[in-house]
């Protein structure tokens, strides 16, 4: 079995590494890191990608450390097909979206970590207020059009799947601590070893991450109120791994995973208007000094792998995740929404920049989460020389559930903006209800191999259960109250086929016909409201060259959304409700090259260099019925273009590197996009009112330089500058007004690794 066991070992440290040329040259130091089966992985075993019958990207641990990420949306702009939309310049609260789905809030995107579902309540509440921390990872996997099978419930969009640090094969320790701009400190430290004993090889991981940060924000202040700077952040996460692969002489291994990740973060949802913006980008309002998100996750898992034979391998996952958080964040002032106050000047916005006696509301947005089930996925290998099948069944029980259990403060404020007076809310009274689902999935797909093809079919299937309490009911426009509870159970399924063919050693052709789907909430549902589908479409071609250390990927995409569902909380306060678009069609091209002239023209040098390039069409088929201001598709018509997609991003990079020293450029470029699929240019929406959340954001190109010395084997100093030239230029307009990336951020460090 350690023959096995070794050939395992090998195909994962290759699946991690991916495409990126620099690091397949060092995958000899990254196989001693790795112990888990590559079956553990999304992609699978990307020794054979040309096998693959899909796009397929892999953001390695090399990538991620580069540039000193520890924000997802930089991370992935590397990555054809995926469009992020940022919020925070930190990227605590990323809206991710891959080929033309809507982005908010990451809803329509699988997020797990080690396979595992991430998402606070994936079926129940999927918009992920909690997103696994980038800067602890070792890698991301990112699989579009072919992850409609295996994946779920949300597979309209993709699957991005976040790899944690492994269980080291040897003792092994790592330390890296970094100081940066805005009194940010960063320190990310584990350790780690490998046991042979008497029962089997015993693997142990102890790990820490810690990130804060005072913030680039500064909030006005006002006669009581002088901490205008601590717009800031604190986030800890630890984690421990246990393994065990006893010494029997079937192949097992049992690994529990154990985490937490605790947030602290003086965020608001408050934006600005575009004149303040222009004026100055790092403002914020005197009304958003009490606005603050504390957050809690856990996470357990409970692995185990077993090869009952050669051609059978069975890997069984029992998980359960908890996620609480209260957003305590302004609501109304003078009892005005504030999407329209921003943009109107009169005593509301006065009374919001400090200026006005009046009183606002700051809503404790306080909920909680639950995730929790058991899943089987086996792997059965038969065949003979003409044809060889891979059959994967797998099947998962799962329970989500979120519970909200607001409550309203409201603050009196005089002529100078001083606090005179509060009047506390009763929990509850702004928010009380309750939802859950219970799901069970299963799926069958066979890989194919046959001469030169690799034909992979599949199909999915899940049958739901949902329930949702709501004693309160929802305020109608009549004046009136609906209640909202109610039962429903229904089911949803996909299917596709996929094949790739291998032309020679260096071209691959693959194309894809899958359809898809995105389950809505149980409050949705017992509404009536319709599960997403989609049908999707992709063809394109790989070309990879290691010893000219050349590998290209280019893909052509369609999808085709029914049904589209569009959540209701574009603003957060959650007063509108999920609602179903229609249809949008969404084309487009993606295309990766990573090339290393030092490594092909056997210079003595690396010289690792990459572009990433996606062009996208994303078009709405049908009018929106909606006026709903919690919607970013109200009013919107025919023709335009989809909000937030735009329509081309590109990313490139360059660098040198040897033994002891390393410096790297990239640069990134997003078109404007609209904010709104009314497609207006003004702050204003379909019926011509003020409205912040309306209008473009702007177009941009950012640049980021790092470098790095290697004292000696295990001590290297590394430094760099994010956002370069310091563009100012609006990311988004959601929440509520204008907000911009992250400012110019200087950082230096130390790294440790024996």
């Amino acid at each position: 079995m350690k023959a096995k066991k070794s050939l395992l070992q090998n195909a994962i440290a290759l699946a991690i590494l991916g495409l990126s040329i620099p690091a397949l040259a060092e995958s000899t130091a990254n196989e001693n890191e790795i112990t888990v089966l590559d079956k553990m992985l999304v992609i699978g075993n990307p020794a054979n990608i040309e096998k693959i019958s899909g796009s397929a990207q892999v953001v390695t641990k090399q990538d991620i450390r580069q540039q000193n990420y520890d924000d997802v949306n930089r991370i992935l702009r590397k990555v054809p097909g995926v469009y992020v939309r940022e919020e925070d310049g930190f990227g605590l609260f990323p809206s991710i979206s891959l080929r033309g789905a809507d982005t908010t809030r990451s809803s329509k995107v699988t997020i797990m970590e080690d396979g595992v579902m991430m998402a606070p309540a994936p079926y129940s509440a999927p918009s992920a207020y909690y997103t696994p921390t980038s800067g602890r990872m070792s890698g991301l996997e990112v699989l579009k059009g072919s992850s409609q099978i295996k994946y779920g419930p949300h597979t309209t969009g993709g699957v991005i799947n976040y790899l944690s640090t492994f269980i080291p094969t040897k003792e092994k320790a790592y330390l890296k601590t970094t100081f940066g701009s805005f009194n940010e400190q960063r320190t990310h430290a584990y350790v780690g070893n490998t046991f042979d004993t008497s029962i089997g090889q015993i693997g142990v991981l102890i790990e820490g991450y810690q990130r804060q940060s005072d913030g680039f924000k500064t909030i006005d202040e006002t006669a009581d109120f002088r901490a205008g700077d601590q717009t800031g952040f604190t986030k800890k996460d630890t984690t421990i791994k246990l393994a065990w692969e006893p010494n029997t002489e079937m192949y097992q291994r049992i690994e529990l995973k154990h985490g937490t990740s605790d947030l602290d973060a003086n965020e608001t949802y408050l934006g600005l208007s575009q004149a303040d913006f222009d004026a100055d980008p790092n403002r914020r309002y005197a009304a958003s000094r009490f606005d603050n998100i504390k957050s809690a996750q856990q996470q357990t898992s409970l692995r185990w792998s077993l090869s009952p034979t050669d051609d059978i391998d069975i890997i069984n996952t029992l998980y359960k995740t908890e996620f609480n958080r209260n957003w305590y964040k302004l609501n109304k002032i003078n009892g005005d929404d504030i999407a329209n106050i921003i943009e109107t000047p009169g005593l509301s916005q006065d009374i919001m920049k400090g200026l006005a006696a009046g009183d606002f509301d700051v809503r404790a947005n306080n909920r909680s989460y639950e995730s929790q089930g058991i899943e089987s996925v086996g792997y059965f290998r038969f065949g003979g020389q003409e044809v060889q099948h891979e059959i994967q069944a797998g099947i998962r029980l799962h329970q989500d559930s979120i519970r909200r259990f607001q409550w309203e403060d409201t603050y009196t404020q005089a002529v100078n903006g001083t606090i005179t007076g509060v009047t506390r809310g009763t929990p509850g009274d702004a928010g009380d209800r309750f939802q859950e689902t219970k799901a069970l999935a299963v799926y069958l797909q066979d890989t194919i191999e046959t001469g030169n093809w690799t034909i992979t079919p599949g199909v999915r299937y899940e049958l739901l259960e949902q329930r949702s309490e709501d004693p309160k009911g929802t305020l109608q426009s009549t004046g009136g109250t609906k209640n909202r509870d109610g039962k429903n159970q229904f089911s949803v399924n996909a299917y596709g086929i996929g094949a790739a063919y291998q032309f020679n050693k260096q071209w691959t052709g693959f194309s894809g016909l899958h359809t898809g789907y995105s389950t809505p909430s149980p409050r949705a549902t017992s509404s009536g409201l319709d599960p997403e589908t989609s049908t999707a479409f992709e063809i394109g071609a790989r070309y990879t060259n290691l010893p000219n250390a050349l590998a290209v990927e280019s893909t052509f995409f369609y999808t085709a959304f029914n049904d589209l569902i569009v959540t209701d909380n574009v603003g957060g306060t959650g007063t509108g409700v999920d609602e179903n678009f229609g249809k949008v069609n969404s084309f487009g091209l993606e295309l990766a090259v990573q090339y290393d002239a030092g490594i092909a023209k056997q210079w003595g040098v690396s010289t690792p260099s990459f572009i990433s390039a996606t062009y996208t069409n994303a078009t709405q088929v049908n009018d929106s019925k909606s006026t709903d201001a919690e919607s970013i598709f109200s009013y919107g018509k025919a023709g335009n273009a989809v909000p937030y997609i735009p329509e081309l991003t590109l990313s490139i990079g360059t660098g040198v590197e040897t033994a002891n020293w390393g410096a790297f450029i990239t640069g990134s470029y997003v078109s404007e996009t609209y904010t709104s699929a009314n497609n207006v240019s003004t702050q204003t929406d379909g019926a011509g009112n003020p409205d912040a959340r309306y209008g473009k954001t702007d177009a941009y190109f950012t640049t980021d330089v790092s470098a790095f010395y290697r004292m000696n084997k295990q001590v290297k100093l590394l430094g760099g500058v994010q956002n370069l030239l310091d563009e100012s230029y609006v990311v988004s307009r959601q929440p509520y007004g204008a907000r911009g990336g992250l400012p110019q951020y200087v950082y230096a460090g130390i790294e440790v690794d024996w």
